[in-house]
């Protein structure tokens, strides 16, 4: 009988190690009402470790944002949602790209008037620890009420114009940046993308409205180093106010503002910012600046010591202009990059340019490329670089200069180059790449 009650009884499959630990029990059960109960700090690194990799991706930020720090969760959250993740653009962190990716998002398609604007000033607890740069390539305008319910037919008079005016603004950025305490880039493209058959010229105006609010906004944000404005139809009236606003800017570094509709005055306003300020980048490439607003930049880059490069490709300088950056940098010792691309210049520039080459011993890089320097211009060029011993770019494509000269200067360029080269393999900078 002994025997039978034994066979009954004994399951042949039954093992201890089917048991569940009773730590395993609990974490399953932690991670189960997290949402309720976010336990997390008080727990063991491993027992952290493994509660967070049960946990959903799905849970409320308002639960996850500030409890988990945990890399890998953030990166199930970024992959789940996006099909490219770059994380190096991100410092290599996982949870700055879901938070600024995140914001971003929700920005582009805010719509002024309709959207609730608790839906991003909730966000800010949230997020604030964690955002260092936004990039927003849209900005929508508001809804408009059918401008056709009235009787008499519409026409595109100034009327209609400051109508328009005001009633295309847009998100105004200010509570949310001024209240992000480590934002350190934002790129801006007051555009939008896809309006399908909603069609407006309306729709691509970055406003005076817009522009005071931005400019009060980045005045604001005191640890901003790179700010980006392009592709925004920015005219002369909008660049002085925000040139104003960003002077004596105690960090701003980079300032990008190519693709726009700068002209002179505008120029004239940044010339006094360059001076004014420690900038050490300005793009201004394809807007409308002529010689007079050359001659501006050219002061402030000659009173400037903080300048390391200029970007004017796509303008109309000319020769009057090209000539002023050139008297600028025989005493500027800042400057090692330069772009005058596409610029209408000749062989004036590239005299005043012959002594800067001889006597500038910061500039690093020149481009001249797609001008009419001609074959004097070239010989002159030459000349200037005969003991020039610091310059390892001169970009001379489509500038009208005889071959062989190209190829003796470009000579000159390529053993600069590699003297750099050399020297830095011999004493290896400490400095980060």
């Amino acid at each position: 009988s002994f025997y039978t009650r034994r066979c009954i009884t004994e399951d042949l499959s039954w093992s201890l190690v089917t048991v569940p630990h009773l730590t395993e029990l609990c974490l399953q059960h932690i991670a189960h009402n997290f949402e309720k109960n976010p336990i997390l700090s008080n727990l063991l690194p491993e027992h952290q470790k493994r509660v967070v990799e049960k946990l959903s991706t799905s849970l409320p930020l308002t639960v996850t944002a500030n409890t988990v720090s945990h890399e890998e969760y953030w990166k199930r959250c970024c992959m789940e949602r996006w099909q490219v993740c770059d994380v190096s653009n991100y410092g290599d962190s996982w949870k700055r790209m879901f938070f600024e990716r995140h914001l971003e998002n929700i920005l582009k398609f805010i719509i002024p008037n309709t959207t609730d604007p608790e839906q991003v000033l909730e966000l800010i607890p949230l997020c604030k620890g964690y955002v260092r740069k936004l990039e927003i390539n849209q900005f929508l305008p508001p809804l408009r009420e059918d401008p056709k319910e009235e009787s008499h037919d519409v026409s595109d008079t100034e009327e209609d114009a400051e109508i328009s005016e005001g009633y295309m603004r847009h998100y105004d950025l200010k509570e949310l940046i001024t209240a992000l305490p480590h934002l350190e880039e934002l790129h801006l493209i007051y555009d939008v993308k896809s309006c399908g058959m909603n069609f407006e010229w309306n729709l691509f105006n970055f406003t005076e409205l817009d522009c005071s609010n931005l400019a009060a906004a980045v005045k604001m944000c005191r640890n901003l180093k790179v700010f980006k404005l392009t592709r925004s139809k920015v005219d002369d009236d909008k660049i002085k106010l925000l040139a104003r606003n960003l002077q004596n800017h105690p960090c701003l570094l980079e300032l990008d503002l190519s693709h726009n509709l700068i002209r002179d005055s505008g120029a004239q306003a940044l010339g006094k910012l360059i001076s004014h300020s420690k900038l050490e980048i300005l793009d201004l490439c394809n807007n409308q600046i002529c010689h007079l607003g050359a001659q501006a930049l050219a002061q402030g880059l000659a009173e400037s010591s903080t300048l390391t490069s200029l970007n004017l490709r796509l303008n109309f300088v000319e020769d009057k202009g090209g000539e002023a950056i050139g008297r600028a940098l025989l005493t500027n010792n800042s400057l090692k990059c330069l772009h005058l691309g596409s610029n209408n210049l000749s062989e004036p520039t590239a005299a005043v340019f012959s002594q800067v080459l001889a006597q500038n011993t910061t500039l690093t890089s020149i481009n001249f490329s797609c001008n009419h320097l001609g074959l004097d211009g070239g010989k002159q060029l030459l000349e200037g670089l005969a003991n020039n011993k610091t310059l390892t770019e001169l970009d001379l494509r489509h500038a009208e200069v005889e071959q062989e000269t190209d190829f003796l200067i470009h000579e000159i360029v390529w053993a600069n180059r590699e003297a750099v080269r050399l020297a830095s393999l011999q004493h290896p900078t400490t400095e980060p790449l």
